[in-house]
C-alpha cells in the first residue's frame, strides 16, 4: 500500500478511536507534517538542514486549551524521526510524548499520527526533533496554545502576536556534530544565533498599541539575553503560567525556556533594534531584529542597547521576581493561586547532580554517577508489555553518593500522587537547564554552593510560578515542587543538548498499581513497535 492511502487509512481510524479518550464537544484540529531535509545557509554558509513541509523552522502550531490535535507526521528522512511537544502535559498519555523511552521511533519513508490535547494548558510552548542532534538541524518550531474565549487572560488582547525562536546555531553539518560528540570531544562554540532562522527579522506594529512577543530559547546549549532599544518589557506569562506584570528592560532566557512578554509602541515613530545576545560566554554571539513603526521616519540607529552589567547574581536575582499571579485563571476559570502547594507534606526528596566524567576514556554526562543510555526498547513499552531486561528500578539512587561513574538506563520510581521535591545540584562551573516532560513543577528556590535541608527555609512557598523547564547557575542548586498526578514514564533530562546526548538525563515511572482509565490511557491502536516490543499486541 502507498504511504498516502496508508496514511489516510490511519489517519481517519484513529480519528475515530480517539474519540473514546477525549470530550466529544473539544474541537478537531488536523494537520499533516511532511519532514525532508534541506539546504538552507543561515549563517551564509549552505548547509543541510531539517524542513517540516518545506520550512526552517517548521510551521506555528496555533489551537486552543483542549484541542484534540490529530498530527500526521511523515519521514521522508533516511534515518528515524521523532518530534517531542516541549511542555505539553500529555493527560494521562506518555504515549504520544516523543522522547526513545516512551516511542518507537518513525522509520523512513514511514508516518506516525500524533494525538494529544493541550488539556487546561494555555502559552507559548515549542515542538522539537529528539533523535540524535537533529535539533541541531532545525525540525523545532512555536507551539502556542491560545485560551478559550470565555476564559479571558489577565491582560487586554495584545493588537498582535509575533513568534521569536531564538537559539544558537552551527555551520557544520548535524551529522559531522555527533561525530565530534561521540569521539568524546566538546562540540566548538556555537557559530551565530538566529531569531527565526535568520540573522535579521522585523516586526512592524502600530504606535500606541501594545503586541505580545512569544520568546523561546530553541538553541543547544547557549542563554541570552532579550531586549528591545527604548521599550520596556512586560512578562505576562511563563511556560503556561500567568505571572506579576512586572517590567523589565531586558530578560535572560535560558535554553528550552518559553515566554510571553507585552511590548507597548510608545515611542516616536522609527525603527528600533531588538537584540538576543549570549549570555555567561568568552565570545558573545548576538542577533538583531527590527521593531518597525507602520509610521516610521527613520530606520534603526545607535549602538545596540547594551546587556545587563551584571552576569549570574543579577540573573538569579531576576529569576526570583518571576513570581505567580494567584488571582488570575489560567486555562480554567479557578485561580492559579487556589491549589496551595507550600501546605502539602513532601512524600520523596531526590536530588539529582550533574557531572562531566569521562567514561572509557570519552566524555560523557551523567546524573548521580549514571550517564543514560537508549535500549533498544522503549521504556514505555517495556513497562506495559512487562519484558524483562530492559530497565530496573534500582538502577540510579535518588542522591548522589560519589563514586566512579557509568553507563546505564536510569530510572527513578516513583507513585501516582505523590507529592516531590527534586533538587538539582550543579557542582559543574557552567550553566544548566532541565526540563521534565508531562508535568509543569513550582520552581520554589535558587541557591548558591551545597543544597542541605536548612535551604528549604529559604523556599518560596506561596507564589513560586509553575513552568517545565528550569535553569540552575553554575555551582548551584535550584529546587522544585512536583504534584505526581499525571501516570507514566516521564523524561527528566537536561535541555542542553549535547548533555541530554552525552548521558545527562533519565526517566520517572509514575505508578498506580490500580489500573484504569482513570489513571491512564490505553496504549494508541497505532502504536509503533520496536525492539523487544516487536510482535506484541496493546
Amino acid at each position: 500500500m502507498e504511504i498516502r492511502s496508508l496514511q489516510n487509512l490511519i489517519f481517519g481510524i484513529v480519528a475515530l478511536l480517539s474519540v473514546t479518550i477525549v470530550k466529544a464537544d473539544d474541537p478537531y484540529r488536523f494537520f499533516t507534517w511532511t519532514v525532508t531535509y534541506g539546504n538552507i545557509a543561515p549563517l551564509g554558509v549552505s548547509q543541510q538542514v531539517i524542513l517540516i513541509n518545506g520550512q526552517f523552522p517548521g510551521p506555528k502550531l496555533d489551537c486552543v486549551t483542549n484541542d484534540n490535535i490529530v498530527l500526521n507526521v511523515i519521514n521522508k528522512l533516511n534515518e528515524p524521526f521523532l518530534l517531542t511537544w516541549n511542555g505539553i502535559k500529555q493527560r494521562k498519555n506518555s504515549w504520544q510524548d516523543g522522547v526513545l523511552g516512551t516511542n518507537c521511533p518513525i522509520p523512513p519513508n514511514k508516518n506516525f499520527t500524533y494525538i494529544f490535547q493541550p488539556k487546561d494548558q494555555i502559552g507559548s510552548l515549542t515542538y522539537f526533533p529528539t533523535i540524535g542532534l537533529h535539533r541541531a538541524a532545525g525540525g523545532f518550531g512555536a507551539l502556542n496554545v491560545y485560551s478559550r474565549p470565555r476564559i479571558p487572560v489577565p491582560y487586554p488582547n495584545p493588537d498582535g502576536d509575533f513568534t521569536l525562536l531564538i537559539g544558537d546555531w552551527h555551520k557544520p553539518n548535524f551529522k559531522t556534530l555527533e561525530r565530534v560528540l561521540d569521539a568524546g570531544k566538546a562540540l566548538p562554540f556555537p557559530d551565530g544565533l538566529l531569531i527565526n532562522g535568520q540573522t535579521r527579522s522585523s516586526f512592524t506594529g502600530d504606535q500606541g498599541k501594545t503586541y505580545k512577543f512569544r520568546v523561546s530559547n530553541v538553541g543547544l546549549s547557549t542563554s541570552f539575553n532579550f531586549r528591545i532599544q527604548g521599550h520596556k518589557l512586560k512578562v505576562v506569562e511563563v511556560e503556561g503560567s500567568h505571572v506579576l506584570q512586572n517590567l523589565y528592560d531586558s530578560i535572560d532566557v535560558h535554553v528550552g525556556q518559553s515566554l510571553s512578554i507585552l511590548v507597548t509602541l510608545d515611542q516616536p515613530p522609527k525603527d528600533y533594534y531588538i537584540v538576543a545576545s549570549t549570555r555567561f560566554t568568552k565570545i558573545v554571539l548576538s542577533a538583531t531584529g527590527v521593531l518597525h513603526y507602520s509610521n516610521s521616519g527613520a530606520q534603526v540607529s545607535g549602538p545596540l542597547p547594551p546587556a545587563p552589567a551584571g552576569e549570574l547574581h543579577w540573573s538569579m536575582e531576576q529569576a526570583r521576581t518571576f513570581r505567580w499571579n494567584l488571582t488570575a485563571n489560567a486555562a480554567r476559570p479557578n485561580p492559579q493561586g487556589s491549589f496551595h502547594y507550600g501546605t502539602i507534606p513532601i512524600s520523596k526528596t531526590f536530588v539529582l547532580a550533574n557531572s562531566a566524567p569521562l567514561i572509557n576514556g570519552k566524555q560523557r554526562f551523567a546524573v548521580n554517577q549514571v550517564s543514560f543510555i537508549n535500549p533498544d526498547t522503549p521504556l514505555k513499552l517495556a513497562d506495559y508489555f512487562n519484558i524483562p531486561g530492559v530497565f530496573s528500578l534500582n538502577s540510579i539512587q535518588s542522591s548522589p553518593s560519589g563514586g566512579a561513574a557509568r553507563l546505564g538506563t536510569s530510572v527513578l520510581a516513583a507513585s501516582h500522587h505523590d507529592f516531590i521535591e527534586v533538587v538539582f545540584q550543579n557542582d559543574e562551573n557552567a550553566m544548566q537547564s532541565w526540563h521534565l516532560d508531562g508535568y509543569d513543577f513550582w520552581v520554589v528556590g535558587f541557591g548558591a554552593g551545597k543544597w542541605t535541608q536548612a535551604s528549604r527555609k529559604g523556599y518560596n512557598l506561596k507564589d513560586a510560578l509553575t513552568r517545565h523547564t528550569t535553569q540552575v547557575y553554575p555551582n548551584s542548586w535550584t529546587a522544585i515542587l512536583v504534584s505526581l498526578d499525571n501516570q507514566g514514564m516521564w523524561n527528566v533530562r537536561s535541555a542542553m543538548w549535547p548533555r541530554q546526548y552525552l548521558g545527562q538525563q533519565l526517566y520517572l515511572r509514575v505508578w498506580n498499581t490500580a489500573q484504569s482509565l482513570a489513571n491512564e490511557y490505553n496504549p494508541p491502536s497505532n502504536l509503533l513497535l520496536c525492539g523487544k516490543a516487536v510482535g506484541r499486541h496493546p
